[in-house]
């Protein structure tokens, strides 16, 4: 049974957050429409890489890189979708930071659903690690890709993008 932590929207107590968490918990949050957490749940390191259609415009990518470091990441945000991500391999942080204050780099590309800012990368991150997934809202902006240390790595990631 899915617990409701969450009114109607989505919101704890009026307002958004960023969680992370165990991909054994994705069933704990009902603002994950059920055919994500089911595809998030379901999926394993063989799957083909390529965005995957969900109904009421939901989606999924899958994709691989090799992760950056610090200096070269920019902070980005959404104004349309919330981000689930997670790993199937590797391992990689991303920074997250509200972006009140933040300074445009490129403005938002609607079609794309994405802005960058130009700020320098100062605060808390995530490691994911395989194990564990972040949700990130359109008021967060993040800064992924990120290598734990000094040596870049080649990660398969999923990003489930949940249409607001």
């Amino acid at each position: 049974m899915r617990t409701k932590f969450w009114n109607e929207q989505g919101f704890a107590k009026g307002r958004k957050v960023m969680i992370t968490d165990t991909i054994e918990n994705l069933s704990n949050y009902v603002q994950i429409p059920t055919e994500v957490m089911e595809f998030l749940k379901n999926l394993d390191t063989n799957v083909a890489l390529g965005r995957y259609e969900l109904s009421n415009g939901n989606y999924v990518n899958i994709e691989t890189y090799q992760t950056k470091q610090l200096s070269e990441a920019k902070y980005e945000a959404h104004k349309n979708f919330i981000d689930i991500q997670m790993l199937l391999s590797g391992e990689e942080r991303i920074y997250i930071t509200n972006i009140a204050g933040l300074t445009e780099f490129q403005p938002y590309n609607p079609e794309k659903d994405i802005v960058f800012f130009s700020d320098p990368i100062y605060s808390d991150y995530v490691t994911l690690d395989g194990r564990n997934f972040v949700m990130i809202y359109p008021h967060e902006a993040h800064a992924p890709q990120c290598s734990m240390d000094t040596k870049n790595c080649e990660v398969k990631k999923v990003v489930a993008k949940i249409k607001i």
